[in-house]
């Protein structure tokens, strides 16, 4: 097995269980307070893109782990949407699922590729925005978030060894955009035991 079949595999492995915490926070709160379901809805519609992309450019390890995601991010856009988040948040996600229709259609492989490169910038966007307007990120996983770093940086070094600068520049934003919704998430969480810290304890009466 060589190093990009070895890179592959993790980053399989690793996609599978990159949206999972999302979703099973979601699950046990059943509320979405700082969860962008523009995002989620917009990271599934461009995973099950790069599924297209994999097959037509023979890396099945990438299609394979685009595929596992895609469903996760599926799930998560349903869940967020039952739990609190409204339809009238999509923003992002109808247009981009016709820019990549109209990508692939129009210039096959070479204009997904192209398409898709900036798609995973475009979809974090709309996240890295609600965790930083939001106050409350109370059921933003700060594990998804930190596993989509390091898939970003897994695929960006499988992308120079298979020389895709699609998947390149696609990983490379991956791990910008999903390092700083950990960083918006960790200062918001150290905010808030600031504020608890400055909160008087009770006084104890015997």
């Amino acid at each position: 097995m060589n190093m990009s079949s070895i890179l592959g595999t993790f980053g399989t492995i690793i996609g599978l269980f990159r949206a999972m915490p999302q979703l099973v926070r979601l699950l046990r709160a059943q509320e979405a307070f700082g969860v962008s379901v523009d995002t989620a809805a917009t990271s599934a519609i461009c995973s099950f893109s790069w599924v297209a992309y994999g097959v037509l450019t023979d890396q099945f390890y990438f299609s394979l782990a685009s595929g596992l995601t895609g469903f996760i991010f599926a799930l998560i856009t349903l869940f967020a949407l039952r739990f609190g988040r409204q339809v009238k948040e999509f923003k992002v996600a109808p247009i981009w699922l016709a820019v990549l229709l109209l990508a692939g259609v129009v210039a096959g492989k070479n204009g997904l590729g192209l398409v898709l490169a900036i798609s995973v910038l475009v979809a974090n966007i709309p996240q890295v925005w609600l965790a930083y307007k939001e106050s409350d990120l109370t059921d933003l996983s700060l594990g998804t978030w930190l596993i989509s770093t390091i898939e970003g940086l897994i695929w960006l070094t499988y992308s120079f060894l298979q020389q895709d600068v699609s998947i390149m520049v696609s990983a490379f934003f991956q791990a910008m955009t999903s390092g700083l919704i950990v960083a918006l998430k960790l200062a918001r969480q150290a905010k808030i035991q600031r504020q608890e810290a400055l909160i008087p304890s009770p006084i104890r009466q015997d």
